[in-house]
């Protein structure tokens, strides 16, 4: 997602999926939409907290990913908000990663969604659960640092 030269609108963030897991990569898919689909996340009305990804006879599938349906959209066009999307990646990309998540039991976790050249992708997280303990742990590093930063601003006054 960094580092290119396309422009990129990120519309949502799972802010949840970084307390609750360690993330090891990341990859970014393209997502099959309808285009009342698209419309209603341009506009926001998108959820990606309790999603995941999983493979299926050889394709990637997101689940319990939440877009509100479009409001202006046709009888025929409203569709589930939580059905199963499929995922645009390689075949190779996709067999490396559902063998990652088969092998050292983790999880393909949508990080964020956003807009790269008028298409929708999201940003996939290969991540391992946190236990509580770690959760714990990560908190009283981040206050840590926020204390030692407060000192260093108070003494540089």
């Amino acid at each position: 997602m960094s580092g290119s030269t396309h422009k990129v609108k990120i519309v949502a963030k799972n802010k949840k999926a970084f307390h609750d897991y360690e993330v090891i990569d990341k990859v970014e898919a393209g997502v099959m939409l309808c285009g009342a689909e698209v419309k209603s996340i341009r506009a926001g009305k998108i959820n990606l907290a309790d999603s995941y990804a999983s493979c299926i006879q050889g394709e990637l599938y997101i689940n319990h990913l939440h877009i509100s349906p479009y409001g202006h959209a046709g009888l025929y066009s409203v569709l589930e908000p939580t059905r199963r999307r499929k995922l645009l990646l390689h075949k190779k990309q996709i067999a490396a990663y559902s063998a990652e998540v088969e092998r050292k039991q983790l999880s393909l976790i949508p990080l964020a969604v956003y807009f790269k050249n008028q298409y929708v992708k999201i940003e996939l997280g290969l991540c391992r659960g946190r236990k509580k303990y770690d959760k714990r742990q990560k908190i009283a590093e981040q206050e840590s640092k926020r204390k030692i930063a407060q000192v260093v601003n108070m003494k540089n006054r």
